[in-house]
């Protein structure tokens, strides 16, 4: 009977231990805000702290770590901390904000309502991207005193509230990458993921990339990830350092799509990790023979948006167009003086021109190539805005009497023919004085009334495209803008009038803003140029500078002359 009942008390231990995984994986909280996730601990409040200190402390513990704000929710009363359920939106506000008292008298001795008085400076959507705002935040908290004398939160906030000191330390922004048919290009779509633990931040990234691009690029580029497509399992890495991407869902799609996908993820971890990627599709490698990918194996998308050395710039200069390289006034009569140029534009590849010529009281467009006589086209106002070249060289954009998006597109006949842009999302905050494409033809900077916005270019061809999502970029600390140009895919340089800051540096969604120093500069500054791998070209009161990184002393560019306007092409 012993050895019997010892038989099956062995059986029962194993098959218990049959329901425990020999071996398990850490599951990465992909994507999450600091609200999701389970019940966790954190430190209660200092003893005895009082309803103003409660409250801002409160605010201090949105963003540190832990499971389901465990931080912020020990500021709760004991039904707070079961019930709040905040929003996945977080609003991001100043530094330096107020807890004062409601003047309001509360019935109850031990209740009391505390404001919450700042500068709401943006929100972090539930793309997990920044949109900009500048205004009053002000927040009403209902505190009381508990049994045991303690102050408690007992209406928490629905959105998070946290500092931009805070959300600086804990997010980091990663531009995730989707793809634009229309350019053959990979477009950054600027996103914040939590930066603790960084061994989570590949996943985190790939769930951005599965749930599409955010609200601001939407119908500009295309999902390559979307349904049926999911992540099979955890994003993980191996012994050897090899990060393992492993896909689903992606039967029948061939080969070519397989590739497009492979860049989209390896351009957007690019920024989370250095390491091997191997990307699976159901357990196979997602491109036949190449399952492991690192960046410069990647082919060169997006190649024909490259400036090419060979083009150097130009600039207008009393009435004429010059090379920035030498000098020299261009061939034809843009360059001795057949026209009165007040502005032009050179086309990616170089090779042709669009240029605004002064006729009387009267501005037109002129499209033609490089070195020949320049057709006028059916375009003329008051005033055309500095044309801006979409990606090729076969459309060219201007705004007439700061009202009216133009747009003119050559015909197979060889024609220049206007074509309509749907704009009224971007013309409604005001006159357009300036207008820039991005390279990859996704956006376009513009300075409406002195402030810099910028908007997604919706659609492909036809009278089918139209301008949506307008930002205000640094709507509060970025004012009297007066030019605007592309440095990157996702970062701008914006001159103003401003004496202390003439030349910024600006992320595309308005997070950052950096200064550039100002030193050997006359203001005011009226004119810039820039582009990727291309140094700086600002153009003030005596000539025009360069530089290439914040910080830099702007030099004297070698061909500067007075009252020039420096332009890459573009």
């Amino acid at each position: 009977m012993k050895r019997v009942l010892l038989a099956v008390l062995c059986l029962l231990l194993v098959a218990g231990c049959a329901n425990v995984p020999l071996e398990s994986q850490p599951v990465v909280v992909s994507g999450e805000r600091q609200g999701q996730g389970q019940n966790a601990e954190a430190p209660e409040p200092e003893q005895g702290i009082d309803s103003l200190t409660l409250v801002r402390e409160f605010i201090r513990a949105t963003l540190k770590p832990g499971q389901n704000n465990a931080a912020a929710r020990a500021y709760l009363d004991d039904q707070g901390r079961a019930n709040w359920r905040p929003s996945r939106s977080l609003t991001i506000i100043q530094d330096t904000f107020g807890t004062v008292y409601d003047t309001e008298p509360q019935p109850d001795p031990n209740t009391q309502v505390v404001n919450v008085r700042g500068i709401d400076i943006g929100t972090l959507d539930q793309n997990s991207s920044f949109v900009p705002d500048y205004s009053s935040a002000l927040l009403h908290v209902k505190v009381r005193k508990q049994q045991n004398g303690q102050w408690r939160i007992v209406d928490p906030p629905t959105d998070l509230y946290a500092t931009e000191a805070d959300f600086s330390e804990n997010y980091t922004a990663v531009p995730v990458s989707f793809y634009s048919e229309s350019s053959n290009a990979f477009v950054p779509d600027r996103r914040y993921v939590v930066a603790k633990p960084q061994s989570g931040l590949p996943g985190r990234v790939m769930d951005l990339l599965v749930d599409g691009p955010s609200t601001s690029l939407a119908g500009t580029v295309k999902n390559l990830l979307g349904e049926p497509v999911e992540i099979d399992t955890n994003v993980k890495s191996l012994d050897d350092g090899t990060l393992v991407v492993p896909l689903t869902g992606l039967t029948g799609v061939g080969e070519n799509i397989r590739n497009l996908i492979a860049a989209q993820i390896v351009l957007s971890l690019q920024y989370v990790t250095s390491a091997r990627i191997r990307i699976l599709a159901d357990g196979a490698p997602l491109v036949p023979n190449h399952p492991d990918w690192r960046l410069n194996e990647l082919p060169a998308y997006g190649a024909s948006l490259s400036l090419s050395l060979d083009l150097p710039g130009l600039m207008t200069v009393g009435g004429r167009v010059r090379s920035l390289g030498d000098g020299a006034p261009v061939p034809g009569p843009v360059g001795n003086g057949g026209y009165d140029v007040v502005s032009a534009a050179q086309s990616t590849d170089g090779k042709r021109l669009a240029v605004v010529d002064r006729t009387g009281g009267q501005v037109h467009l002129r499209i033609g190539d490089l070195g020949r006589d320049l057709p006028l086209v059916s375009l003329a106002g008051s005033t055309l805005s500095r044309p801006t070249w979409r990606p090729g060289a076969s459309e060219v954009w201007t705004v007439a009497d700061q009202l009216t998006v133009a747009r003119m597109v050559l015909t197979p006949n060889g024609q220049w023919t206007p074509l309509t842009v749907n704009a009224t999302d971007l013309t409604q905050q005001g006159g357009i004085s300036e207008l820039r494409f991005s390279r990859d033809g996704a956006r376009v900077a513009a300075v409406i009334a002195g402030q810099l916005w910028v908007a997604s270019v919706v659609g492909g061809t036809g009278d089918s495209i139209a301008l949506r999502e307008p930002r205000h970029l640094q709507p509060h600390d970025l004012q009297n803008v007066v030019d605007v140009d592309w440095l990157s895919q996702d970062t701008l340089v914006a001159v103003t009038t401003s004496t202390s800051q003439p030349v910024v540096k600006v992320t595309v969604d308005g997070q950052r803003m950096d200064a550039f120093n100002s030193s050997n500069l006359t203001p005011p500054v009226h004119g810039v140029t820039a582009a990727p791998s291309r140094q700086i070209v600002v153009a003030d009161a005596s000539g025009l500078w360069i530089a290439s990184v914040l910080g830099e002393v702007w030099r004297p560019q070698t061909h500067s002359a007075k009252d020039a306007d420096p332009f890459y092409p573009g």
